[in-house]
């Protein structure tokens, strides 16, 4: 199961939505870093933040139910999936990893970083539901042009200001941004190499003149450039939905890496593990080496390959985000396949061969 979300909240199994708001709430003002200054603040209004995330969406919290933290991780096959990734509902692949900043939870949530300066001294809070937003990803590189990216983030509170002149305490009209409605955008590792266009469709509520709302699509441009990091965010200010009153939230799209089948991503170099027999790892060989570009090269190995050692090929992996130019490096470690058993005969050649 790995984390338990439910006891880190202090909330049971079939709490409500509004209980695991009320349990964030509390736990994020009570351990909050800037009242909370004991040794293990920090770390409990970290934890309390991923236990919110994952409990206060939908997906997220049915795929932790069934299959605990390594299903959220897509370690285990999850819904109508299949194979060695977690999938969703529908089919798609899903992973999930906490962006590992309370702070932004707390500020999406509460919509203050600076609760107890300003939050604190209004005269109260009132509760703001999510955007609502319904979104659509178009890929032009892929044969599934439209691929819903499932739940956004958006359930905050929004302060709200009171006037100390009115005989009744009477609230005040004001003009506050609803919270960031959060998404995230998975990229494979080829089109982090070459950069590539991803086309949002969004439904989201338009204002007309007389103040009421109409359902308006739109499509939002995302140039991804090469080299792009996981965790890097492309805001789209202002196109949340339009509510009277409040000032329409940004939306905003993170980038994430979708899982590759054969490499493994570490900063701007990528890993590939070779499959190589004890006989080769002793005695060396020739191996071929696939490549984001979809070529091979040919990496002969020589001296005795140990289960630790690695082979560096410069160049060969993804580009620097700030020098898309030049690009990291590919790291090789190798997985030795021993033999099932081996004969007396051979077994006396080596022990006689090896020192």
């Amino acid at each position: 199961m790995g984390k338990d979300y439910y006891n880190i909240l202090g909330i049971s199994k079939n709490a409500s939505e509004d209980e695991v708001k009320k349990a964030y709430r509390k736990l994020a003002l009570k351990y909050h870093p800037d009242k909370n200054k004991s040794i293990e603040a920090e770390e409990k209004f970290k934890a309390v933040a991923e236990a919110y995330e994952v409990l206060s969406d939908k997906k997220k919290r049915e795929i932790y139910d069934q299959y605990g933290e390594e299903g959220l991780k897509g370690g285990t096959p999850c819904g109508g999936g299949g194979g060695g990734g977690g999938f969703s509902g529908n089919g798609q692949q899903f992973s999930y990893t906490f962006h590992g900043d309370p702070r932004a939870t707390f500020t999406e949530f509460f919509g203050t970083d600076n609760p107890f300066e300003s939050f604190f001294n209004m005269g109260g809070l009132g509760q703001s539901g999510g955007q609502g937003m319904y979104f659509m990803q178009d890929n032009m590189e892929t044969d599934d042009p439209f691929m819903n990216l499932g739940g956004g983030r958006g359930n905050a509170f929004r302060s709200q200001s009171f006037s100390a002149s009115s005989p009744h305490m009477g609230r005040a009209k004001t003009h506050n941004q609803d919270p960031p409605v959060e998404y995230d955008l998975y990229v494979s590792l080829e089109e982090v190499v070459r950069g590539c266009t991803k086309k949002m469709k969004i439904s989201r509520k338009v204002m007309n003149p007389d103040r009421s709302t109409r359902r308006e699509e739109k499509v939002l441009t995302i140039n991804v450039k090469p080299g792009w990091k996981a965790g890097t965010k492309i805001t789209f200010q202002k196109e949340g939905d339009q509510i009277p009153g409040t000032i329409p939230a940004d939306i905003v799209f993170i980038i994430r890496d979708k899982p590759h089948s054969i490499f493994k991503r570490d900063g701007s170099d990528i890993k590939y593990t070779a499959n190589i027999t004890l006989r080769e790892a002793m005695c060396g060989t020739k191996i071929q080496v696939p490549t984001l570009k979809g070529d091979k090269i040919s990496l002969r190995l020589e001296g005795v390959i140990k289960p630790q050692s690695i082979q560096r090929i410069q160049g060969q992996g993804l580009p620097y985000p700030k020098e898309p130019s030049k690009r990291g490096d590919m790291i090789i470690n190798f997985n030795i396949r021993f033999p099932d058993n081996l004969t007396e005969s051979t077994k006396q050649i080596l022990w006689d061969c090896l020192p």
